[in-house]
């Protein structure tokens, strides 16, 4: 994710997210009582298996509700892994509710008598388990539902979970834990005057899909959407049908790759479809509100020459089936976000001067590879997605002439006590939005540190090899660490660790005569 373009000069914090830090006590529990009915009543019991503890025996227990992450604590599954998620939406004007369903296929990681998903829907209204009805709860703070099935499924099974439910778009609430205002400003629903688009970072998409909502926890996507067929419905993935029935159309997408939950996007609106090649013949597809599409198309047309350069510069292919931009009308949030496949932009951020828009497209376009490809471990090391983003993106301005390298690291450090002292260091930020926002800076002087240090040929080796071990994976900071340290032959520990976990800003390689001001006392 990267702010609408600024300077990258001064910023001031604005409290958005506040999380509660302590999870409850959770042990085992065998498989629950008949009665097949599924009610949102009840609370979600909370005597279940401790994320990461495999029970002692084959004897079925509850799956873990929790991945234990620090910022989002009550986020994530265990239990299972997710294999893919088809999900269906039909899209009416004039209401903000509609009706949806999912399938989960997944696949048990241990005998399970009951498991939970991330779920803050409107309505759960069936819950099936091998097309057996199963009993199911939700939580009181709306966030968890808890599923027991007919039978126990045994360790290594796959099972399917089919599931009717409701959203409602405009429901906007804040986070779990959050005490600073009943909506926050990144809503996950983005309502337009002709439809919708997503917006599920870090913690949102279980709003529209019960889901495991964890960044480790990636799946292939399907999305199924049925509005009025004067509508464009957009997706991640590949368009894969469009069947027109009476006044309404479905439109199908589905995703090659498994990705995160929290980069996902599904949308209704007036767009127009711009397509194009990319290296290797790669197709590209864009859409782009219909109003603008003139003006915005000259930018869309250069992503073939940024996928290249960066091919060039990383040294590895596009790693996804497809690309392209979703530009929307009206606003997104102040942001643009790698959604996968169809990064997402306000449409205004696609129109204007290349030297201003084109590097936030690059950054958008390089999640594809650190973020989308290469996931998170968790939420602390989300450095890993924004730091190589702003990193690469500031290459591209080199390249390109519009920026020069030393006078911009410059200028970001003498920013990194102000952005350390506000969002806290970048392993360690404070909040889940500094998760977003608070690895960039910090992030792109540490590569940028490493790279003067080993040089440019082997740290595009530890690039590379880091890329490469953890595709289609997720990786944390010490994954990094080791991959640096294997081989560049030399002990970074100290150097990355300094970078990511103090809360003063190190010195910069190269740079001895570089002084990082003192924060401002107000931050």
């Amino acid at each position: 994710m990267l702010p609408a373009p600024a300077h990258p000069k001064r910023r001031r914090r604005t409290v958005l997210i506040a999380l509660a830090a302590s999870t409850a006590a959770m042990a085992n529990m065998a498989a629950g009582p008949l009665g097949w009915a599924g009610t949102q009543d009840g609370g979600a019991p909370d005597d279940v298996t401790p994320h990461g503890i495999t029970p002692r025996n084959d004897q079925p227990s509850a799956g873990a509700r929790s991945a234990g992450d620090r910022l989002l604590p009550y986020l994530g599954n265990g239990g299972y892994d997710v294999r893919s998620y088809d999900v269906g939406y039909t899209y009416r004007p004039g209401t903000t509710k509609m009706d949806s369903s999912v399938r989960i296929q997944a696949t048990a990681t241990q005998a399970l008598s009951r498991f939970s998903l991330d779920a803050a829907v409107d309505e759960i209204r069936t819950v099936t388990v091998q097309g057996r009805p199963a009993r199911f709860t939700v939580d009181e703070k709306g966030e968890k539902l808890d599923i027991t099935p007919q039978q126990a499924l045994d360790k290594g099974r796959p099972f399917d979970v089919d599931i009717a439910y409701r959203v409602d778009r405009s429901d906007n609430r804040a986070r779990p834990g959050d005490p600073t205002s009943p909506a926050p400003r990144l809503t996950p629903w983005v309502n337009k005057k002709d439809g919708f688009v997503l917006f599920g970072q870090p913690d949102r998409s279980h709003m529209f899909f019960p889901a495991n909502d964890y960044p480790v926890d990636r799946a292939r996507f399907t999305f199924r959407i049925t509005a009025p067929k004067d509508l464009q419905a957009v997706g991640i993935g590949t368009q894969r049908s469009r069947t027109t029935k009476g006044d309404d159309a479905t439109t199908v997408f589905s995703t090659r790759d498994e990705v995160p939950t929290h980069v996902v996007q599904a949308g209704v609106g007036h767009y127009k479809e711009i397509r194009d090649r990319g290296p290797r013949g790669l197709p590209l597809r864009s859409y782009i509100t219909a109003d603008a599409y003139e003006a915005a198309k000259p930018l869309v047309n250069a992503i073939p020459g940024q996928m290249a350069w960066m091919e060039e510069e990383f040294g590895r292919e596009f790693p996804l089936e497809t690309y392209g931009v979703l530009g929307v009308a009206d606003g997104y949030l102040g942001v643009a976000l790698e959604t996968a496949t169809l990064s997402t932009f306000a449409v205004e951020g696609l129109q204007g001067e290349p030297d201003l828009r084109e590097p936030t497209m690059v950054h958008e376009m390089v999640h594809q590879y650190f973020g989308d490809e290469l996931s998170v471990a968790n939420w602390d090391t989300n450095w890993i997605s924004e730091g190589h983003a702003e990193y690469y993106q500031l290459r591209y301005n080199v390249h390109k002439g519009w920026r020069d390298w030393d006078t911009v690291l410059k200028l970001r450090y003498e920013f990194d006590p102000e952005g350390r002292a506000a969002s806290g260091p970048p392993n360690r930020p404070k909040e889940a939005i500094d998760a977003l926002v608070g690895g960039n800076n910090a992030g792109v002087l540490m590569l940028a540190g490493l790279r003067h240090q080993v040089g440019d040929a082997t740290f595009k080796k530890i690039e590379r090899t880091f890329f490469d071990r953890y595709r289609g994976k997720a990786a944390d900071t010490q994954d990094y660490i080791d991959v640096a340290n294997e081989v560049s032959g030399r002990d970074f520990t100290s150097y990355i660790t300094s970078w990511l976990y103090d809360e003063k800003t190190p010195p910069m390689p190269g740079h001895p005569d570089w002084v990082a001001p003192e924060p401002p006392k107000d931050s």
